[in-house]
């Protein structure tokens, strides 16, 4: 059958996908002997591009943080406060990837629902005073002792997981709007009226696309999809237009260099765009950037791009985006694979892990650039910020284990 004549939704699915499951994966069912099949390995490719990331982050947090101690706000701070922090949070995160790899995908499955009414609660915490830490006049973390963290993290992997645990379970009436769809739009619908409350909006929308991209993987209706596209850019629109504070940062986007916008909503993005300019081809070198001093404001978190390109120049930007679209197809894929196993979950979870990866780090990289209005939404697996990379480093290791039990059926195994 021609590509041609399918439908819209399928054509979409193909496109985004690379190709029907079938004609490329390569899959085996059923143990062609007697001995025992031993647990096969997970994707090794995968994991080591998943390490460089982490460390090219360390060491960019260090260099972009080195100079803040010269800033009043951070004068109580050594020049290596920002590295010790996220060496420690490194080290919890792969603890917490290691404990997370241990677990079966029928555990996650079974286990979804429940830990995402776990994460509403925290996240309704964070709004009581006492309880959850006030920053910038947003209130999005609470206190662990010297450690901070962030519910919003864990809400986008307890949504992705309870998105591809809902579609399994509606399979059967995933062409009903009423039945498939409006519930799951309730669910986000509370989450983002948590969020907002916050106020949160960047950790709302990537929210908002993880389960409306599963939703699209699971299979919905084409028309249904387009629909819910409709009132999410409806949504969205609405909240820009009723805060002036939003619009402020829109009409900044677009003209940042004005004498109005330079000093005021459009720094940020003027300096961000200085310091990609300066680093020009191979950029100024490991340490030699200008705008982290204290030019740049929060250069080791939403910003950590700007100073990678003003030290390692175009070269160091397109290296980075380059390995975040490897990391992003080669978690489709295994998504994919486990699909083609008949693992609907599996697949969906990896498939949710991509589209959540793939979407942040391009609202990051479109800020640093220029290209889209500021946001706060870090780089995934890069920047500062513990409670991000302790809920990325968990999402990509389950990734693994749907890889690592993907190979063991595709050998004969059990799971």
């Amino acid at each position: 059958m021609s590509s041609r004549s399918l439908p819209l939704g399928q054509r979409l699915r193909l496109w985004t996908l690379g190709g029907p499951a079938g004609d490329v994966l390569p899959v085996r069912l059923g143990a062609t002997g007697s001995a025992p099949v031993r647990a096969q390995g997970f994707d090794q490719p995968l994991f080591w591009v998943t390490t460089a990331l982490l460390l090219w982050g360390l060491v960019m947090v260090y260099s972009a943080s080195i100079a803040l101690p010269e800033n009043p706000r951070f004068a109580q701070y050594t020049p290596t406060y920002f590295l010790v922090r996220h060496s420690m949070w490194l080290v919890i995160a792969f603890v917490g990837a290691l404990m997370a790899y241990q677990v079966p995908l029928s555990t996650w499955e079974k286990a979804a629902p429940w830990l995402f009414v776990v994460s509403l609660v925290l996240l309704a915490l964070v709004l009581v005073p006492g309880v959850g830490k006030k920053v910038y006049g947003a209130r999005r973390w609470i206190s662990l002792g010297p450690l901070s963290f962030q519910p919003s993290e864990m809400v986008k992997f307890t949504v992705l997981l309870y998105a591809a645990n809902y579609m399994v379970r509606k399979m059967d009436v995933k062409e009903r709007f009423l039945r498939a769809v409006l519930p799951m739009g309730a669910a986000v619908a509370v989450v983002g009226v948590l969020l907002l409350a916050e106020p949160d909006m960047g950790a709302f929308m990537v929210i908002a696309v993880i389960a409306m991209g599963i939703l699209f993987l699971g299979g919905v209706n084409a028309r249904m999809f387009f629909l819910i596209v409709a009132v999410l850019l409806l949504a969205f629109g609405t909240m820009i237009a009723t805060s002036e504070f939003r619009r402020e940062r829109i009409f900044a986007y677009l003209d940042p260099w004005s004498e109005t916008n330079a000093l005021a909503k459009g720094y940020q993005l003027t300096h961000s765009l200085i310091a990609i300019g300066r680093g020009e081809i191979f950029g100024v070198g490991l340490g030699g950037s200008v705008e982290k001093l204290n030019w740049l404001p929060e250069a080791h978190t939403d910003f950590l791009l700007a100073v990678i390109g003003e030290e390692f120049g175009l070269v160091g930007v397109i290296l980075v985006i380059g390995l975040f679209l490897w990391m992003v197809r080669r978690v489709m894929y295994i998504g994919r694979q486990a699909i083609a196993l008949e693992r609907v979950f599996a697949g969906l979870v990896a498939q949710g892990v991509a589209v959540w990866m793939g979407f942040q780090s391009f609202i990051n990289m479109g800020v640093n650039l220029g290209a889209l209005p500021t946001k706060g939404l870090t780089l995934p697996l890069m920047s500062y910020g513990g409670s991000a990379i302790l809920i990325n480093l968990a999402a990509i290791a389950v990734v693994l284990r749907i890889d690592q039990e993907n190979r063991t059926l595709m050998h004969g195994g059990r799971v």
